[in-house]
């Protein structure tokens, strides 16, 4: 009974948790869109993204952090997932959650940035003379390129996506959760790959761009992780052992008759 309810208790949290994650993230996303014009902005110079930042003020530096640490909260369930489906012995989601939770941690710094590394040089951009500019757009050039385009897009991406299909081809292999959701997996991260142009051609000119890969896949990949909450809880316990059922009733005295034969145990 005890260790039912605690797997019972573990798979709501997780469940819970990755739904929290995905639909405040989205929240927090789709403000950013209305306010800053995210993630299209990112492929601006620094003459458009620090004066825009500066407009933004306090209140979007406020809104950057809320976007950071509401995917950041993806790390734990997916560190708990493999204890919630039974399957901490399995060397393939054991690499796959160090990936996941590795991606999570690298697109947390690519968020991050736009609250200690950002407004300082907003600060130095808008109010400095012409070759104070020129320094401050060397300046974010270099950090964009590392800490966004690299670690934040590229890297955590990858990875990111990486343990998406895992996770989806252990689905569909073992049965753990309902197949469809394994399908979706692949699907949506197939698509979510190729916002890979976009990056890469912020390093390479010219490389090809599917300029919907982004906004499909990153839709379509956070609709899959709050799907993926909404199956762990409806995912059924494991059933109790007749013995476990037993004792929680009281037990029943058999007639030591010949003419009265005592009746098989029938209770599931």
């Amino acid at each position: 009974m005890t260790t039912t309810s605690s797997s019972r208790n573990l798979r709501w949290v997780t469940a819970t948790l990755f739904l929290i994650s995905a639909l405040t993230f989205a929240a927090a996303a789709t403000a950013l869109s209305i306010s800053f014009d995210w993630p299209d902005i990112l492929r601006e110079p620094a003459s458009v993204v620090l004066p825009a930042f500066a407009a933004g003020g306090s209140g979007l530096v406020w809104l950057w952090f809320a976007t950071a640490w509401t995917y950041g909260l993806l790390a734990l369930p997916v560190l708990l997932l493999p204890a919630v489906l039974g399957m901490r012995s399995s060397q393939v989601l054991r690499v796959a959650t160090y990936a996941g939770a590795t991606s999570v941690l690298l697109s947390l710094i690519g968020f991050l940035r736009w609250v200690f590394v950002v407004p300082p040089l907003t600060e130095s951009y808008v109010t400095g003379d012409a070759p104070t500019q020129a320094a401050v757009d060397a300046a974010w050039t270099a950090q964009h390129q590392f800490g966004g385009a690299l670690l934040g897009e590229h890297l955590g991406q990858l990875l990111v996506i990486g343990w998406s299909i895992a996770l989806s081809v252990i689905i569909l292999r073992t049965g753990v959760l309902s197949r469809w959701l394994g399908v979706a997996g692949i699907v949506v991260s197939a698509i979510y790959l190729l916002n890979q142009g976009d990056i890469l051609a912020t390093a390479l000119p010219g490389f090809p761009v599917w300029d919907l890969a982004g906004l499909l896949g990153s839709t379509g990949w956070g609709l899959w992780v709050a799907a993926l909450g909404i199956s762990l809880l409806m995912r059924q316990d494991p059933t109790r052992s007749s013995s476990d059922d037993r004792s929680t009733e009281a037990p029943s005295l058999p007639v030591p008759t010949k003419s009265r034969p005592i009746p098989a145990d029938t209770r599931n």
